[in-house]
């Protein structure tokens, strides 16, 4: 196994810059403020100016230089009926590339600008040759390249924006309802022009969303009902194109000879491979069997015990497969057990403690996982952004000040700390505190079952599960549960099942992984806000209808400076963490990554970690 090739000084500088303010803020204006209005230009920054200037050649994780050619395979366990990620209904194809689930579209279909991954958050130009915005973002005006063009070779129109706009905020997913809402007038300036003007509930971070809005072609779906599933491919704009679709196996992408926008700098020394192939399988097993056989080129290793001891067969052993260990700077993931607190059986928050006492993650992780594993703390964790170990102070003490009375004094001092276990010592102590807690909420044991000590319901719930890796997990948490009288079930169930019961949050508990951000902003309302709470298809599986934390995701919206945002990330993370809506597992602060020697890699890590559309393969492969 290797470290990965050793990272240039840039790539150690930029990655201490995200946990490190003052490296940050070296990029900001020196009071921290939003510069001035910002365009047209090529790029925008949440905060301050883009890293790489007006005329950049390539973005430095890539190789401009790159050899194109070759079959990228890569694999995923589940399934799909729809090829429309937009809509809420059907599972669509998802693959778990560096810390999330991105669908797979995502090689067809553009954006107007495209994200920079050696920054927090900022975006350069593609549909989009400049953006401009006045100081205070009220609103955001682009201007598109004239060669733009979908697949097909029609014009991307400013109609086709705005029919993305309407569509989306129309009939699409509830995130993409909920932002673009927010436009209150669209103008047109010129032809190749289109403004966006915002309502006063509007925030700071629009105009970057409205950059990332994927653009659909008006003609397109003139034709196709865009509120219906289908395994047609839809027409996109992007280096790829759908060739073959074997319904619920395989997707093929081939790349387009045509793409509009091979000679733009944000796309030099990408896109390198002829066709890319994604392959589903039913189980890890299998998926694990296809790789080792080269079946599949690449493989992101989430299991622990595999990465220890799976990986000794000849191909590793005479070089053909390398693996690597990636650093990356990118908040970890909140992933644990999610509470569903529209049960009843969840709704009382020392219920919800209890429970989490009798997690014991130090246990699992010498016994399951060969102590690889790091605790997550925080919802971000791994960053600066993280309320772990760091007293509430300055402004965070400001905007938390209406809301202390939730907050328990030790919180605020330190942050939230997660049990410790690992002893027979400490469980007895952690079994002690969930039994007195358990009891100030109204259950006790009654002949050997918890139950409610009023209506005598005994305790009882069911933990959902969709990936193979997480059953033993389940399983050893509700053998400690059993101890306390709770009878506990583990259910596993298929890919579109899972999809479905989580969308209309039918479970009592599932495992779940909230992607980690640099730059929090608006999808915190979807993953938290109390409106989206009871709105199908959201990411606030745990039903938080909290005040003070829509006032904390209010403030990560308005703020106009880093620093303000960091106190406002750090503030919602000591509520949320105070309001104990998950059960946190782990994360490790690099990427496993396992592939087939032909498969190259830039030197130069950006502060995300691995982006696969920046490698390529050798000649002849």
């Amino acid at each position: 196994m290797i470290r990965f090739p050793l990272l240039t000084l840039r790539s150690l500088i930029m990655l201490s810059a995200l946990v490190s303010l003052p490296a940050i803020n070296s990029v900001y204006a020196a009071d921290g403020a939003l510069p001035p209005g910002t365009g047209p230009r090529h790029a925008i920054a949440m905060y301050g100016e883009p890293l790489y200037k007006q005329g950049f050649t390539h973005f430095n994780y890539t190789d401009p230089y790159a050899d194109r050619g070759g079959e990228l395979v890569i694999g995923e366990i589940g399934t799909f009926d729809n090829l429309n990620p937009f809509i809420v209904k059907g599972t669509s194809p998802l693959v778990q590339l560096e810390s999330g689930y991105l669908p797979v579209q995502l090689h067809t279909v553009e954006s107007l600008m495209v994200r920079g991954h050696d920054e927090p958050f900022t975006l350069y130009g593609l549909i989009a040759k400049t953006v401009e915005t006045p100081e205070d973002r009220s609103w955001v005006e682009f201007t598109l390249h004239e060669e733009a063009q979908f697949s097909d070779g029609t014009p991307i129109t400013v109609d086709d924006v705005v029919f993305s706009l309407e569509t989306l905020r129309d009939k699409g997913r509830p995130n993409t309802r909920r932002y673009y809402a927010m436009v209150r007038d669209i103008e047109r300036p010129a032809d190749h022009k289109v403004r966006f003007v915002f309502t006063d509930k509007a925030n700071q971070e629009m105009p970057l969303i409205m950059g990332l809005m994927p653009i659909l072609s008006k003609k397109f779906y003139s034709a196709h009902d865009f509120e219906e599933t289908t395994l047609k491919a839809p027409l996109g704009s992007g280096p790829y194109i759908i060739t073959r679709v074997d319904p619920g196996r395989r997707i093929t992408f081939d790349r387009n000879p045509d793409y509009w926008g091979a000679d733009l700098a944000v796309n030099a020394g990408q896109h390198n491979f002829d066709t890319i192939r994604y392959d589903y399988f039913r189980d890890s097993t299998a998926l694990f069997e296809a790789f080792r056989s080269g079946e599949v080129t690449i493989r992101f290793e989430r299991e622990a015990k595999n990465w220890a001891t799976g990986y000794d067969f000849l191909a590793t052993r005479n070089g053909q497969v390398v693996r690597a260990e990636i650093p990356h700077g990118r908040p970890a993931d909140m992933y644990g057990f999610v509470f569903n607190t529209r049960r009843g059986v969840f709704a009382d928050k020392r219920v919800r403690q209890a429970l989490l006492l009798m997690f014991d993650f130090e246990w699992m992780n010498e016994n399951f996982f060969y102590n690889s594993y790091n605790r997550v703390q925080s919802y971000f964790d791994n960053s600066e952004l993280s309320s772990h170990n760091r007293p509430a102070n300055g402004l965070e003490n400001e905007l938390l000040k209406p809301f202390k009375k939730e907050l328990p004094k030790l919180i605020l001092e330190k942050g939230w700390t997660a049990p410790q276990g690992g002893s027979p010592a400490d469980n007895r102590r952690n079994k002690t505190q969930a039994l007195n807690l358990l009891g100030q909420a109204g259950w006790s044991v009654i002949d050997g079952k918890m139950a409610n000590t009023i209506t005598g319901e005994p305790f009882t719930f069911e933990i959902m599960l969709r990936e193979p890796s997480e059953e033993r997990i389940a399983l050893t948490y509700m053998k400690a549960l059993n101890s306390l009288g709770i009878d506990v079930t583990v259910r596993m169930v298929d890919s579109a099942q899972y999809h479905a019961r989580r969308a209309g949050y039918d479970f009592d508990m599932t495992a779940f992984k909230w992607r980690g951000t640099l730059s929090p902003g608006n999808e915190q309302a979807f993953r938290f806000g109390s409106k989206e709470a009871d709105i199908e298809g959201t990411f606030n599986l745990a039903g938080v209808k909290d005040e003070a934390v829509d006032a904390m995701i209010e403030a990560i919206t308005q703020a106009q400076s880093r620093p303000a945002l960091v106190a406002a990330a750090r503030a919602l993370d000591r509520l949320l963490l105070s309001g104990a809506y998950v059960v946190p597992f782990f994360y490790q602060p690099v990427d496993r990554v396992a592939y087939w020697s032909e498969v190259q890699v830039p030197e130069h890590i950006p502060l995300t970690g691995v982006k696969i559309q920046s490698w390529w393969m050798l000649p002849d492969n």
